[in-house]
């Protein structure tokens, strides 16, 4: 397989968890207080989106790449 074949198929796939999931989150611990053997924290969980105009566009680009590896022999 070509280079360029398996960097489309991994955008391809890219591209379809960013269509499903609509994005990622995570989660961070943060410290509030830490006095000695006391420590107060709290998680925070962030939510980063993806947007679906962003995954068309690398779905299209991952066609591209396999259709330029495909021919390229």
């Amino acid at each position: 397989m070509k280079a360029a074949t398996i960097v489309g198929i991994l955008l391809i796939l890219g591209s379809i968890a960013g269509l499903v999931t609509g994005g990622f989150s995570f989660t961070h611990e943060k410290k509030d207080v830490d006095a000695g053997p006391i420590q107060i924290s709290h998680d925070s969980t962030k939510h980063v989106p993806i947007s679906p105009i962003v995954s068309g566009v690398v779905l299209v680009a991952g066609l591209g790449l396999v259709v330029v590896g495909a021919r390229s022999k």
